[in-house]
């Protein structure tokens, strides 16, 4: 780090609230420029090696000598505090808290749940969920309406308790404890709501095994039965993932997606007036948000350099997915928001082995929500100013927590 850096970043500890709502804070564009791997301060404590620039964050996540197995000592505290990272090694592991063959083999199992084939054949249904929450906000007897909660968050809760085979009238319960886990409130909050939906996903998947259905755990139920492979613990840890990971962050998405295009109205007339383009919108708009933001962390289990620093092993890593896809070397005026950019390759979903599983069905949800909404609805507008709108500053995974719209 050179000299002026180190001064004006001294004492600096990540992560780091977004002042304005639409771009990362400025300490992320200094590191990425002028020291792109450095050591920082983790607010949950200790240190750890922040890696900024798109280059080298691909190559860590895609890199076998840094591990995701959050059991291994020295593991990074970023989104964690130490108390909720212990309740997670109490439980067997998560796929993304998996290396290896391990993770391989979690991963194979059920990957073919979400192959291109079998989320085409989603798509009616999600489409006409789609359909019927927008019915109901334009039968809404008043206005305005709050889109986080007609919208962007029943269409990839029923579609995730479809999917898994959750009954959608518990759909409140599991909403507000993932909700309380991704936000940075108190250490007894989080490990409250952590014991809560756990126990319930536990009594789920007893409740599959006794009458496995045809749904996604029904089906993982009936191949371990045919293997000789029953796994109650590990089925449990696929449901908390995939239930937890399922829908908050394609919630967050919509309502973010919805006021990226209202403020951006050039670029919105782009997809209203030619929906072939609506998938890469979808692209840019994850790039440009990036609402998990730090939750790549790694651990390095030997030497490793990565952009001319050494990096030990047992020292942890944060890949800033943020800073990353605002990387102007790969994005050029990564401020500005545009439709037609092609930022596929960005890291949002993350990159490498653990690229994120669902990441197609939330692409698939995006898209179906956009052209849905702003076809059906082409007159809505924010219904306060943006500056008035309570962005999630203080929670792991990004968004707003109301968006008050009308028409």
């Amino acid at each position: 780090m050179t000299n002026s850096v180190a001064g004006e970043l001294a004492g600096l500890e990540l992560p780091v609230e977004r002042g304005c709502p639409f771009a990362p804070p400025a300490a992320y564009e200094q590191l990425r420029e002028q020291a792109p791997v450095s050591k920082i301060r983790m607010t949950s404590g200790g240190e750890a090696w922040w890696v900024s620039e798109h280059e080298e964050a691909r190559a860590i996540l895609a890199d076998p000598r840094f591990s995701s197995d959050k059991r291994k000592d020295g593991w990074p505290l970023f989104t964690l505090d130490a108390a909720t990272l212990q309740q997670l090694r109490s439980q067997p592991p998560l796929m993304l808290g998996m290396d290896g063959a391990e993770h391989c083999a979690a991963r194979r199992s059920v990957i073919g749940e979400f192959t291109v084939r079998r989320l085409a054949a989603l798509r009616p249904r999600i489409q006409d969920i789609v359909d019927h929450f927008i019915d109901d906000m334009l039968a809404a007897d008043q206005h305005p309406v709050d889109l986080v909660q007609a919208l962007s968050l029943p269409v990839p809760s029923l579609v995730i308790c479809e999917l898994l085979g959750v009954p959608y009238a518990d759909h409140d319960f599991f909403q507000t404890r993932t909700t309380a886990l991704v936000r940075r409130g108190s250490v007894e909050d989080r490990q409250r709501a952590f014991a809560e939906l756990r126990a319930y996903i536990d009594d789920l998947v007893t409740r599959k095994e006794s009458e496995p259905g045809d749904d996604l755990f029904g089906r993982q139920i009936a191949r371990q039965r045919q293997e000789g492979t029953a796994d109650h613990a590990g089925l449990v840890s696929l449901a908390f993932l995939l239930l937890t990971a399922g829908h908050e962050t394609t919630a967050n998405m919509i309502s973010l997606g919805v006021v990226g295009l209202l403020t951006h109205p050039e670029q919105l007339a782009l997809i209203t007036n030619d929906p072939d383009k609506t998938p890469m919108a979808v692209e840019e708009l994850l790039r440009y948000f990036t609402i998990a933001d730090g939750v790549t962390s790694r651990l390095a289990t030997e030497d490793v350099e990565i952009g001319g620093v050494s990096i030990k092993a047992g020292e942890g890593v944060i890949v800033s997915g943020l800073s990353a896809n605002w990387d102007p070397a790969v994005f050029e005026n990564p401020a500005e928001l545009d439709v037609e950019r092609g930022a596929r390759h960005h890291v949002a979903f993350g990159f490498g082995p653990h690229q994120c599983l669902g990441q197609n069905l939330a692409r698939m949800e995006l898209q179906i929500v956009f052209d849905t909404l702003f076809r059906r609805i082409p007159t809505l507008r924010f219904a306060a100013g943006v500056e008035d709108l309570p962005f999630k500053r203080d929670a792991v995974i990004y968004g707003v927590h109301e968006l008050p719209v009308t028409w």
